[in-house]
Order: structure tokens, then sequence, then C-alpha cells
């Protein structure tokens, strides 16, 4: 899977699965393993012909739910608006295998069976995978029927070339699985798509001597969950980290930094970011003078000199730009409000998250977090004690509804 892969995007989708008649229909059985793999949920339909070339009970037992062929297949008592229910349920719809049958149907609104019903009920983006005979694909019934479904707004994965079920060998092949999630993943919106968003995460590390150094106790979490749930949003993320062992997030654009002014350094390059979350514990102070050698440990009382670093976020608040949306980080002690409030005038911050490390759940080295967003308007938006992934996302939720 390429870096630039929306694939992870299908994890909590909702997905379904038309199989029709095809000798391709067996491959629906890894499409259906692969999405829920994903961890997307998936409801099969199928055709009548289905059946001939894979069972209801394999696709039953892969996607967890009681495949649906006929009109009346639920058995609920709403089973002849199920294919209305069924339409708006769905985040995605695809037909794979599509016969040239399902493919006419489709253009010409038949609504004769569960598949196609639901097909014209679904409010969400149809994907079709035509696979069929090399002559009948080339057909200019079935080209025409193919230009048709395109124009009625339904998205086409053209088939694959190769040897086909006939012998022969041509086009006709349904795509290979990765290449089908690949391009129903990029059917899902993104309200970020286009846009760049900047990461600032971990700690930093200020040199005494080639052993020791002043640091903190932060591991990045928070700024890795952030940069993984912009880049589920579609945005093109960089995530500038201090030391740490998290991985690093999918479709993320990473840059390791030791120090605060190669923090400082490597932000700058990226200062034009229309969306900048500053979450890195970027230290205040760096030693004054470093030690080439270890230092020894002879007197009883070490003094060293510390100087005041650069504050990064400041630099990115004098020199903003128009579109920018500029969020920091603070984390307090004392006077929490007063102090977050005081930051985020002082830096030009449109948001700033405020957390206290006295409070239970929050701070460094927690898979909780407990913040409040303060809005440069005066809002105020406390959160309560959330893993820190669902911190993330209530984050950004609010801070794009302002920007919306």
């Amino acid at each position: 899977m390429s870096e630039s892969s929306r694939i992870g995007d299908l994890q909590g989708k909702r997905l379904l699965l038309g199989v029709s008649g095809s000798i391709a229909a067996y491959k629906a059985a890894e499409i259906t393993r692969a999405l829920r793999k994903l961890g997307a949920e998936v409801q099969v339909i199928t055709t009548r012909d289905a059946a001939q070339f894979i069972t209801k009970t394999t696709l039953s037992t892969l996607s967890g739910h009681r495949v649906l062929t006929e009109l009346t297949d639920s058995g609920d008592e709403d089973a002849w608006t199920k294919h209305i229910t069924l339409g708006h349920w769905a985040d995605l719809f695809l037909i794979a295998p599509a016969t040239a049958q399902t493919v006419a149907k489709l253009v010409h609104g038949f609504a004769d069976n569960m598949l196609t019903a639901t097909a014209l009920a679904a409010r969400c983006p149809v994907l079709v995978c035509p696979a069929m005979d090399h002559d009948m694909y080339l057909h200019p019934a079935v080209k025409t029927n193919i230009l048709a479904l395109q124009e009625l707004g339904y998205k086409v994965l053209e088939p694959g070339y190769g040897e086909l079920a006939s012998g022969l060998v041509g086009i006709g092949r349904l795509p290979d699985v990765e290449d089908i999630l690949e391009r129903l993943a990029e059917l899902l919106p993104g309200e970020l798509r286009g846009k760049h968003a900047l990461v600032t995460a971990g700690p930093t590390y200020e040199p005494i001597d080639p052993v020791r150094v002043v640091s903190n106790h932060s591991t990045g979490t928070m700024g890795f969950t952030l940069a993984k749930d912009l880049a589920r949003r579609g945005a093109r993320v960089t995530l500038v980290t201090g030391p740490t062992l998290l991985k690093t997030p999918d479709r993320v654009h990473r840059v390791d930094v030791l120090t605060s002014a190669e923090m400082l350094e490597a932000v700058l390059v990226h200062q034009s970011a229309d969306f900048v979350f500053m979450a890195a514990a970027v230290a205040d102070y760096t030693p004054a003078e470093f030690h080439t050698s270890k230092i020894k440990k002879e007197a009883d009382q070490l003094v060293l000199k510390l100087r005041r670093t650069t504050d990064i976020l400041a630099e990115l608040g004098k020199h903003r730009q128009e579109h920018q949306t500029l969020v920091g980080f603070a984390m307090e002690t004392e006077n929490d409000l007063t102090n977050a409030r005081r930051k985020l005038v002082e830096k030009t911050l449109d948001w700033i998250v405020l957390n206290n490390l006295t409070e239970d759940g929050a701070g460094f080295g927690t898979g909780t977090n407990r913040v409040t967003l303060l809005g440069k308007d005066g809002s105020s938006y406390p959160l309560s004690v959330m893993p820190k992934e669902e911190v993330a996302t209530a984050l950004l939720d609010r801070v794009l509804a302002d920007c919306a």
C-alpha cells in the first residue's frame, strides 16, 4: 500500500456490496473479508444468479449479516422499504462484479431485485465494477450503457486485462481487490481535501553534553492522533515530531527532530500550512553551553546556565497568513484559564487547547486527556475525560466547524 493510499479511511464506514452472476463473484468473499479487516461494516446484496457462483452462507459468514436478494428477504416488518433504509444507511455502495445484465438494469432504472432497487434509493456514491468476457465488454450496447451509467452519476472502475473464464485473453477481468478498495476510498468525502495541515508532537531534547539532555515527559500521543485524524479527513499532513516511539500514521509525512532549534527550522519550512496544531512540548530553555565531553561526576552540585528558546508558535503568529488557522496547546498546573487566555492573545492564535497536569486523566503518558478548547472570540468548550483519539476528533470537529 502506498503512502498516499486512503484505504484506511474505510475504517468504520458502512458498505453495501452488490454481487451479480459472474464467475468473478467468488472475489466478493475476498472483498468482504478485506473490508471487514479494515473495520468497515458490510451488508451484501446478491442477484439470484450470483448464488450459482458463491453461496449466501459464505458471504453472510464473512460479513456478519444476512445476505439479501429479493425485495422481501429481510424478514422485517418493513421488508418492502428495506431497500430505502439501506440506501440511506450506506456510506458507499460497491457493485462487484457487475454483469452486462446488471449494468443494463441500472441504466434503465429496473428495480426487480434488492440490488437494483437499493441502487435507485442510494444517497451515497455507487461504484460499479463491470466484469464479463472481452467481446461482451466491447459490444457497442455495453459500452453505451457504461457511458450512460457515468452520465447518471455512477462511478465506474474499468475491468482489467488478462486471461478470462472463456479461455480467451482480453479486457473484462474484475480488478484486483486492493485496486477496488483504493477507488472506493477515493469516493469518500474529504472535508480537508486540498488543505495542508502542520502538526508538531513530542518533546524536544536539549543537549547538555553527549550523554545528558534537558527534556520532559511528553510521548507525542496527542499530536500523532491529531495527525491521523487530519489525514483521515483528507488533508495533506506534515508531522514534525521530537523523539518518540510512536508509529507514523498512514498518509502522514513525518519529519523527525531532536532540539527546539531543529523543530523551529522544520516548522518554518511549512509555515504556510492552512492549519497549524502545535501540540509538541517544546523546551522553554536550553543549555547556554554544550559540553563536548561528558561532564564528570566530581562536585556535589552542578549549576547549569540555561537560555530561552525561540517561541515557535509566537513566531508563526507574528507572520501568520490570512488563510491560516493557528491552534496552540497550553499545559498548566495553576491559574490555568488565565495563563491560557494570555497565551492565546499574545501569540495571535485562533484557538488554544488547555489541559491541567494536576487533573486526573490528563497530562503526559496517559491514554486519556481532559482539555478545554478556548477561542479567540472568548468561547470555551470544556471536554470530559476521554481517550486521546476522541479528544482529537472533538477538537477538530469544533475547529473545522468554525472555519466552515
